[in-house]
């Protein structure tokens, strides 16, 4: 079996993160396993290598299947591509007679060939237009910069991007607009920049947020997370792994809660209230807390830094609807005018 190192060849442009990491935790590897977030395929060929007898990997990007061609066939019938979503990955798997899983892997938000590439949209330090669509359908960033009210972008930018100057931006973006279109990354990101002050020595770049914000919004990104999660749990098989790498607050605040609720704690009881009886627990921890990146991997890739890594275990309690809201996914206002009066996302 291949180390994590060699199963990444110069025809893999990004080194997925926290990857020793995984595969420590998940060790040995067999079975039937599924990367929902398949990107440049790093998981999903470690994953391979290390015993997987054969892998699913979706993506809603149509764009990775076609860079993956020159590596892809090495793998044979044991490596099946999907296009679609994650939060869709049980019926997926029902699709192509996979059921149940023997793990899961999901590496959540945009991915650093994405960001890499100024067509898309992703990045504000370099000039694209303003896209950010991951499955490259549907509305743009563009579109809710141009289209949505004031107050609704002040609510995308302090729920999804916990920016506390989202009205202040807000107002700026609905002025400009007034002038001219946004249509460009680097416009919005001159316009967000002239809100805040000069950063400091160390701090990110006074887009960050925002950007993030929209990002999120234009893929339904925390909702996504939700379903996938619960599309997880009913597709592996007790005994089975989902781990997920998160990088952000929001991300990683939902992932933590969903697990939380799924170990079925019961809140001490006190002489107020009787101690409850908690439901039979869906899954148990494999690592106790956060697996975070080392200083060798932060040497090598820097956008490690804020990633992190869970792992569980399914048990045999059967799976239960959850609540998205109470996981932590802000209630932010429909942002089109197309859409439905009074309808909410997520």
């Amino acid at each position: 079996m291949a180390t994590p190192a060699e199963s990444l060849s110069d025809d893999t442009p990004h080194v997925p993160v926290l990857l020793g990491q995984i595969l420590a935790a998940v060790s040995p590897v067999s079975g039937v396993w599924l990367d929902g977030t398949f990107g440049a395929g790093g998981y999903a060929r470690a994953l391979l290598d290390a015993g997987a007898a054969r892998l699913l990997a979706i993506d809603r990007d149509p764009e990775v299947f076609s860079r993956a061609r020159a590596w892809a066939p090495r793998y044979g019938d044991r490596l099946v591509m999907i296009e679609g979503e994650f939060a869709r990955l049980d019926r997926l798997a029902a699709d192509h007679d996979a059921l149940p899983l023997d793990g899961v892997v999901l590496d959540i938000g945009v991915s650093s060939m994405q960001i890499d590439q100024p067509e898309r949209g992703f990045s504000f330090m370099k000039e694209g237009p303003l896209d950010m669509r991951m499955s490259q359908s549907g509305p743009s960033a563009a579109d809710i910069v141009n289209r949505a009210d004031e107050a609704t972008l002040a609510d995308i930018l302090f729920r999804y991007g916990e920016e506390r100057a989202s009205r202040r931006i807000a107002r700026r973006i609905v002025a400009a607009r007034a002038e001219e279109p946004i249509t460009t990354t680097t416009r919005l990101a001159e316009i967000v920049q002239s809100c805040l002050p000069r950063p400091r020595p160390g701090q990110v770049h006074p887009a960050t947020r925002s950007f993030q914000a929209l990002r999120i919004a234009v893929n339904d990104e925390l909702g996504q997370l939700v379903q996938g999660l619960s599309a997880a749990e009913r597709a592996l098989r007790p005994g089975g792994i989902l781990a997920v790498v998160t990088f952000h607050s929001l991300e990683d605040r939902i992932v933590k809660r969903f697990f939380q609720q799924a170990s079925a704690q019961a809140p001490r009881g006190n002489r107020f209230a009787p101690e409850q009886i908690a439901p039979p627990p869906r899954f148990e921890p494999v690592l106790r807390k956060a697996a975070v990146a080392d200083a060798a991997e932060l040497a090598v890739n820097p956008r490690a830094r804020s990633a992190r890594l869970r792992v569980w275990r399914r048990l045999d309690a059967p799976g239960v609807p959850v609540d998205a809201h109470a996981l932590g996914v802000p209630r932010v206002a429909s942002f089109l005018p197309t859409d439905n009066p009074g309808k909410e996302r997520n």
